[in-house]
Order: C-alpha cells, then sequence, then structure tokens
C-alpha cells in the first residue's frame, strides 16, 4: 500500500463539496476509491471498470458521490456533493491493471482525510 498519491482531501461544512484525485501509472482496468476510520474496517464506497464503461457505488454514497478517470491524464477522481458528518474518514484509492475477472487490486494510495463538520 501508499504507492499511490492521494490529493484533494481536507475541512468542509455539512452539505459541501471536494473533490478526490490520484494520478495511476497508466489507465486501470478497474480503479476504486475507499475510506476508513481508526478502528474500523475499509468500506468501498465506489468502483469503475473501464472497459465495460460501469460503475458501483455503496448505498451510503449513491447519488452524492462520482467516480470518474481522465484517460489523458490517466487520474481518478472521487467528486463528493452534499457531503455528510457521517462521510468523514480517511479516503484511499486503488488500481488493477490485469485485463481478466475479476479485477483485484494491485496498488493503494496512503488515502487523505476528509473531515465534515459544521
Amino acid at each position: 500500500q501508499g504507492q499511490l498519491a492521494e490529493s484533494g482531501g481536507g475541512s468542509v461544512n455539512p452539505e459541501g463539496s471536494l473533490r478526490l484525485a490520484c494520478r495511476l501509472p497508466s489507465r486501470p482496468f478497474c480503479a476504486g476509491w475507499h475510506r476508513q476510520n481508526a478502528g474500523q474496517p475499509r468500506e468501498p464506497i465506489a468502483a469503475l471498470y473501464t472497459d465495460r464503461g460501469t460503475t458501483d457505488y455503496s448505498a451510503s454514497v449513491q447519488g452524492r458521490f462520482t467516480i470518474s478517470h481522465d484517460d489523458a491524464t490517466s487520474t481518478l477522481y472521487l467528486q463528493m456533493n452534499n457531503l455528510r458528518p457521517e462521510d468523514s474518514a480517511r479516503y484511499i484509492c486503488a488500481a488493477g491493471f490485469s485485463t481478466s475477472w475479476p479485477c483485484y487490486y494491485d496498488i493503494w494510495g496512503q488515502g487523505t482525510q476528509v473531515t465534515v463538520s459544521s
């Protein structure tokens, strides 16, 4: 873990927005965002599958967060809108490059902290 570098975290008021970024070494076959608080298991919240052009979201972020990938810069994004205090966590990106199913994540980031409070 810690092979990728996330950016864009910080503190924001409830109902605010943030956009996280994660620079990848090349175009991924699959990529995703997870979040984790101290002492708790890592929670997958968003995933993207480039060959199928599909995305998946956890129920907790569906409709508020959007995962995307910029092919030109090979950057993975997570647009987070209408943030809630319960979204506060360390956000971690991951990517897989093996072109076969199931797609497993090969590399991970160290995470960027997001804090939502008034």
